[in-house]
């Protein structure tokens, strides 16, 4: 597990932090738990969800503790109600404060956090914001950026994408950056990893801003994002080059190369053997096992969830920013 390794290059230390921002209703904390990892009697996983009702569903897949025990610098090995196996959990709305050692995960959060728009038209760049309608509803608002701020997003527009086509439509994504600074910040030891939709600035300019920025209606492709406000969820792939400008990256790869350089493939050959040995039986064991090829193959499928990107940044010295 990709965990273990991490926690033993770090040299073992307890407690070992898991800081997973985005984490809904827990399902990644517990399958990470069932997994048993050999650091689990370390680990102290924060589970960072906005929502309050996703923080309520986490309590039936966890045994959560209250954060003041979990983040905890003491080296107690006392567990108020927690199997002595099992990491302790808590779950917060926000990054916590203070400084750790371990590990920030993002699954699939960048690309859910709001986004500024800009269109270039001619030599100029323009906000897209959003107004009122003669009619009522909802309409797009151009705003010369010369007259928004003293032209410090001109200037990084002009940086990230300094031939923009006319026409072209570009986020930038200040809160993604903002979360990522954070979560660097709050290391003393460890490394920040982002499962993602990736692009560049200037990808996103040169292809229409609908390849890049989505909606979605109950699992679904939505409508046009001003379409029925509160209804779906706006989507923006995340600009890599951009959250680059924090920091640079220490990796950028495939989830297939991720998954396969931690294990995967050995995993997948002896699920597949557990597999082909009881299919005559037909029992749990047998379906447990096709399961779980089933799952990596869709993880590393190419065209799927294979395309997501992992992103890495270490933090490997004391007070290193």
């Amino acid at each position: 597990m990709a965990l273990d390794k991490w926690w033993r290059q770090l040299g073992r230390p307890d407690p070992f932090y898991v800081i997973e921002g985005g984490a809904g209703t827990g399902t990644l904390a517990a399958e990470i738990i069932e997994a048993a990892p050999r650091c689990a009697q370390a680990m102290r996983y924060v589970a960072v969800e906005r929502s309050a009702a996703l923080r309520g569903e986490q309590a039936g897949r966890l045994l959560i503790q209250p954060p003041e025990v979990v983040l905890s610098v003491e080296q107690s090995r006392a567990r108020p109600g927690a199997p002595r196996s099992e990491p302790l959990v808590a779950t917060m709305p926000d990054l916590p404060d203070g400084r750790f050692v371990g590990v920030v995960l993002a699954n699939e959060l960048l690309d859910n956090l709001a986004v500024d728009l800009f269109e270039r038209r001619g030599r100029q760049w323009f906000e897209v914001r959003v107004g009122t309608s003669r009619e009522g509803g909802l309409e797009e608002v151009l705003v010369p950026l010369d007259e928004v701020d003293g032209g410090a997003r001109e200037q990084l527009l002009e940086q990230l994408v300094p031939a923009a086509p006319d026409g072209a439509r570009v986020p930038i994504q200040s809160a993604a950056c903002e979360w990522l600074r954070r979560s660097i910040d709050m290391l003393e030891l460890g490394r920040v990893v982002v499962f993602d939709y990736v692009r560049t600035t200037r990808w996103m300019s040169r292809h229409g801003w609908e390849d890049w920025m989505r909606t979605y209606r109950g699992h679904r492709p939505g409508g046009a994002p001003l379409d029925s406000p509160g209804t779906q969820d706006i989507t923006c792939e995340v600009a890599v080059d951009q959250l680059a400008l924090v920091r640079a990256l220490d990796c950028d790869r495939s989830q297939a190369e991720f998954l396969e350089s931690h294990g995967l493939l050995d995993l997948m050959a002896d699920a597949r053997e557990i597999w082909h040995s009881r299919a005559a039986i037909g029992d749990l064991g047998a379906a447990r096992a096709r399961g779980r090829v089933q799952e990596g193959r869709a993880l590393t499928d190419p065209q799927g969830l294979g395309r997501f990107r992992v992103l890495e940044w270490e933090v490997d010295e004391p007070n290193n920013r």
